[in-house]
């Protein structure tokens, strides 16, 4: 799954772009306090779930994008999973939930986007974006002027 969790009214609390600045220039992100507890708990959750893996994910200023594997049971399925019994949503919600605890406020959206990885070349695509988000901050769709 490919997730995007945003805060809410896409405040910019989570991390700042640092780097060149140039357009396009090498750029990284250096995490806000709010970013830095978000960070915390993607790790943790990597080492808490059983059939989930943290692939790669980067915190940007207004949103999170995370991949994360998942291991299927073995258990056949009948249908596509869905938003409600995704492990990206069961994820999502988790993350989101002991976030806000340590923060004492709830700072994310009530929604997420996920994407559901279909093969080699989307997973590509995807670490690539992951990657090269940094870069195109001040182009993405989520980039808001404080």
């Amino acid at each position: 799954y490919f997730l995007t969790i945003c805060t809410e009214n896409r405040r910019r609390i989570l991390s700042r772009i640092v780097g060149g600045d140039v357009p396009d220039a090498p750029k990284d992100t250096e995490l806000l306090p709010y970013g830095k507890i978000a960070d915390k708990y993607i790790n943790q959750l990597n080492n808490f779930y059983d059939n989930i893996t943290v692939d790669r994910y980067v915190i940007m200023p207004n949103h999170i994008h995370i991949m994360v594997l998942v291991q299927n049971d073995g258990a056949s399925r009948t249908s596509p999973p869905t938003r409600q019994t995704s492990a990206g949503s069961h994820f999502a919600s988790t993350f989101k939930r002991f976030c806000n605890k340590e923060y004492g406020e709830n700072i994310w959206q009530r929604n997420f986007n996920d994407h559901i990885i279909r093969n080699r070349e989307d997973y590509e695509e995807h670490l690539r974006y992951i990657y090269e988000n940094p870069m195109r901050w001040y182009y993405d769709e989520l980039y808001t002027e404080e």
